[in-house]
């Protein structure tokens, strides 16, 4: 391998596509890829053939996952957060990703556009209303702090400012420092591996150190495959939810009725707009659509600052970050909770389904993230994306607690999830366009997610290729949609997030494994630093 971009390169005889088969102009690693594609064909035909069984199993899977494993995922997490707030401040973080002489590829503001439209895009449109909403509700109610209640911490029955402040910090908890910096570690670990040790983009690649040359075999194939099954699942999850509020939006504004015909022709529709983005390529497609994403975004979260509460909000802002911070360890914990489904229904999940996320997010951050510092990378996937969800969920459920506080208006509580956000709009100005705007991202989202996703899983299954031809992105792109499909019919959301856990429960493994390996590779390349700056004075 050459060494003109690495600092310190691994000595391995492996090359990138060795073990492929080339087959009807395909490029395809063996076994990933036939692995991977017969084990999703089987899952997708079995769902929708037998539908009522798939429910009730998906039913049982999430409330055992999350009572009896909820230790794994909420350990895992915290350690992820240590983890990289040590790489930070430690000697390591003056580390050029690529080598002392590596230059990024893309500037901050595409390259902020792609990791955020990457990481939260879907979510944060499904939830920025609904969660902070539930947590609030649950927390206020009269019974918070009971076995049924679903309050955070024991809720504030009866105190509404002290419902609020829980109610946001729990939200901001979901989607602050723990998601980014699970995100944070892959992509970290790949940009690494790949662009300073010079070996292939693909997820087995972060276990070289302790698993040496036997990273390309089995070992290796079964965790490129667990990845892919996360990513595919993870994705799916978020497809769901983005068809479930997209319908929920064309609903809200021109009556669409809402079954599962019409929401299997949305995630058809949108896949293929997906397909198109695929064909165009990365910096063609997705990084156009991110940037497209990011300016509606932004135009929409500065429209409800001018436009809702704006001093509560800017005020909020910074009042729930300090209660954030001030939760920050109870939330975290995890012996002797009493809120059981808060805990096990919110925290675990979105620590399962951030997991099952985070090889399609870390491989895609690390696909556009050549050229930064350890430092500058951290500080920008963990940091500044938590500072911007923060501000997202302020101005979102922040407006929509004002309404019900302030104005009683209680239609949004009672709302469906998918809903909520577009109840809220209506008590603003120009409801009819922030409506369609909404809808018009949760779509874009869509499709970045599904064209993010489709190249990373292409790249796994083509042993670590970046330019493998353009039908198995279209295959990989079209199987997200069937999946997404399938879950739907054998179960709606149930299913969806059933799913991410169970994909989202073998890869914490590999995630802490990931932080280990890591840290051996970090110390072999400051090592090698040193050394040359010893050799240069």
């Amino acid at each position: 391998m050459s060494s003109d971009e690495t600092s310190s390169e691994i000595e391995t005889d492996y090359e990138v596509g060795q073990d492929n088969i080339q087959i009807l102009g395909l490029d395809i690693h063996n076994p990933v890829f036939a692995i991977s594609a017969l084990l999703i064909i089987a899952f997708v035909l079995l769902t929708l053939m037998f539908q009522e069984g798939a429910e009730a199993f998906f039913g049982w899977l999430r409330p055992w996952l999350t009572t009896q494993f909820h230790w794994v995922f909420v350990i895992g997490a915290n350690i992820f957060v240590i983890f990289c707030l040590y790489l930070i401040v430690s000697p390591y973080g003056k580390l050029r990703i690529g080598g002392e002489d590596a230059t990024p590829d893309y500037s901050y503001t595409g390259w902020f556009a792609m990791l955020f439209a990457a990481g939260m895009g879907i979510g944060l449109m499904f939830f920025g209303v609904s969660e902070p909403i539930s947590h609030f509700s649950s927390s206020f109610a009269d019974n918070a702090g009971t076995a049924e209640s679903w309050a955070p911490l024991g809720g504030a029955a009866g105190d509404a400012e002290a419902a609020r402040r829980l109610g946001m910090a729990a939200t901001i908890f979901h989607w602050g420092l723990h998601p980014w910096a699970i995100y944070a570690v892959v992509a970290l670990s790949l940009a690494f591996f790949s662009y300073s040790c010079g070996l292939p983009l693909t997820i087995r690649s972060s276990f070289y150190p302790i698993l040496g040359e036997r990273v390309w075999g089995w070992p290796g194939h079964i965790i490129d495959v667990l990845a892919v099954f996360a990513t595919l699942f993870g994705l799916a999850t978020s497809l769901g939810f983005g068809a479930e509020q997209a319908l929920a939006g064309l609903n809200y504004l021109f009556g669409v009725p809402i079954n599962d015909p019409i929401k299997v022709g949305l995630i058809i529709g949108i896949t293929a707009v997906a397909l198109l983005s695929v064909v165009a390529g990365l910096d063609a497609g997705v990084k156009r659509l991110s940037e497209l994403n990011m300016a509606l975004a932004t135009l929409l979260l500065l429209f409800i600052i001018l436009v809702g509460p704006t001093m509560a909000i800017l005020t909020g802002f910074f009042g729930n970050l300090a209660a954030y911070l001030r939760e920050l360890p109870a939330l975290s914990n995890f012996i002797g909770r009493s809120d059981q489904n808060f805990y096990t229904g919110w925290t675990t999940f979105y620590w399962a389904w951030w997991m099952s996320w985070s090889p399609f997010v870390g491989m895609f951050i690390a696909r556009v993230s050549r050229g930064r510092t350890v430092r500058e990378f951290l500080t920008c996937v963990l940091l500044i994306p938590s500072l911007v969800c923060v501000l997202w969920m302020t101005a979102f459920g922040g407006t929509a607690i004002t309404q019900i506080v302030r104005d009683g208006f209680m239609e949004v509580t009672n709302a469906d999830l998918p809903v909520k956000m577009f109840i809220m709009f209506g008590e603003l100005p120009l409801a009819q366009v922030t409506s369609f705007i909404g809808i018009v991202l949760v779509i874009v989202f869509f499709v970045t997610s599904s064209d993010s996703g489709s190249l990373v899983i292409d790249t796994i299954t083509a042993g670590g290729k970046v330019d493998a031809p353009m039908p198995q992105r279209v295959f990989w792109a079209t199987f997200e949609g069937l999946v997404a499909i399938a879950l739907l019919l054998g179960g709606g959301l149930a299913s969806l997030q059933a799913a991410a856990i169970a994909t989202g429960f073998p890869f914490a493994f590999v995630l802490l494994a990931m932080c280990v390996c890591l840290q051996m590779g970090l110390n072999n390349e400051l090592a090698a630093y040193k050394a040359r700056q010893a050799a240069a004075s």
